[in-house]
């Protein structure tokens, strides 16, 4: 589909960039860390390799994506420490994005992070060859039993494309209209085309990796996800329910056409833990060690938010302005290119005041949802 061929993080260290406006994604990676920690300890009680396998899927760029590099690395080389061997396995570690990525701001940050490396672990660690792996992670990206570790985090709530059937046959247009993602009115026929869509690409997720992970393997995956069983439930929705009021405004004023906005369906989707399990059984290859829930705030965690019934203050939508610049930082590659570059500023300066105002009211927070995986031996 042609949104998920534009869809990339916004590139760069400008003020829109995502290296720049990465603090909620920084926030779980920190939050999902004992988990990760726990599973690549636990590879390690039962083989020792020589050589060990190491992907970040959906590892975008700027600084989280190193970041999470190297905490695995610190690890692992804790762990052959521990045991006095006299040095470490050699590290192949695979950064996958999507062709559009901003790999090149990644590679241009490997020579100072080698050399951190070699400062602070010195000649016995190593050799570590991190390589970019441009492609889908819907599919087949890595060779067959060449992993031990895979990671990815705040990734997987999208998919592969924007799901079928949300057009009508009987030529009334979208079944979703006025909405960019499930909102409190859609149909069923809207649900269900997001839910399937998840199962499917959920199901050739996990099939690819069974492929490529080595028996004893293990994935710590962390997504956007829901408490409830019902995708109508506002914790799962409330940030895209937001941004369609933006972009209805918008068309109230003329500045883009209301079929645009109909014609518009996220390719996003949060899903509740029975449907994560779900898949993982029918898939088979994998045993869920771990499934925890933990909540983020949409401002990252900044902002004091504490008194729910005062009146919006300069505060709370700068809180606002900031959770904008967040989402910005996302979505704007894919609405761009649906919605035309001269809209953006105007849509996310709305959209800032309008999620200033529900700041105001509540603290809103995501759910996120991370598991850990075993490969099947």
């Amino acid at each position: 589909m042609e949104v998920m061929q534009v869809l990339h993080m916004n590139k760069g260290a400008g003020e829109t960039s995502y290296a720049t406006n990465s603090t909620v994604q920084s926030n779980i990676i920190s939050t999902a860390k004992p988990l990760t920690e726990e599973a690549i300890l636990d590879i390690f009680n039962h083989v020792l390799p020589e050589s060990v396998g190491i992907a970040d899927l959906g590892c975008s760029s700027g600084p989280n994506t190193l970041l999470v590099v190297s905490e695995i690395l610190d690890v692992i080389y804790a762990k052959w420490q521990q045991l006095g061997r006299p040095c470490s396995p050699e590290f192949r570690v695979y950064l996958n994005d999507l062709i559009g990525n901003d790999f090149n701001n990644v590679f241009g940050s490997l020579p100072a992070f080698y050399n951190k490396l070699k400062e602070e672990k010195g000649s016995e660690f190593g050799p570590c060859f991190i390589s970019g792996v441009p492609g889908s992670f819907y599919g087949r990206v890595f060779p067959s039993k060449s992993l031990h570790f895979v990671h990815s985090s705040s990734s997987l709530h999208w998919l592969s494309q924007v799901p079928s059937g949300l057009e009508s046959k009987d030529g009334r247009g979208s079944w979703n209209k006025g909405k960019i993602y499930i909102s409190k009115t859609s149909p069923d026929c809207v649900l269900e085309a997001y839910s399937s869509q998840f199962q499917k690409d959920w199901s050739v997720f996990l099939k690819s990796r069974a492929e490529e992970i080595v028996g004893g393997g293990r994935m710590v995956l962390s997504f956007m996800g829901r408490r409830s069983t019902d995708p109508r439930s506002k914790e799962s929705y409330y940030q895209w329910e937001l941004l369609a009021r933006a972009l209805m405004s918008i068309v109230s004023e003329g500045l883009i056409e209301e079929k645009k906005v109909d014609s518009f369906n996220a390719p996003y989707y949060a899903p509740s833990p029975e449907e994560v399990k779900f898949g993982i059984y029918t898939e088979g290859s994998f045993i869920l060690d771990r499934l925890e829930m933990f909540e983020i705030d949409w401002d990252g965690g900044d902002g004091d938010g504490d008194n729910y019934d005062a009146p919006p203050t300069s505060s709370t939508l700068s809180n606002g302005a900031r959770v904008a610049k967040t989402i910005r930082a996302v979505v704007e590659s894919m609405l761009e290119s649906h919605f035309g570059g001269d809209a953006m500023d105007g849509l996310f300066q709305r959209y800032g005041e309008m999620v200033g105002n529900h700041l105001a009211k509540t603290r809103a927070k995501y759910i996120n949802l991370v598991i850990s995986l075993v490969r099947k031996v």
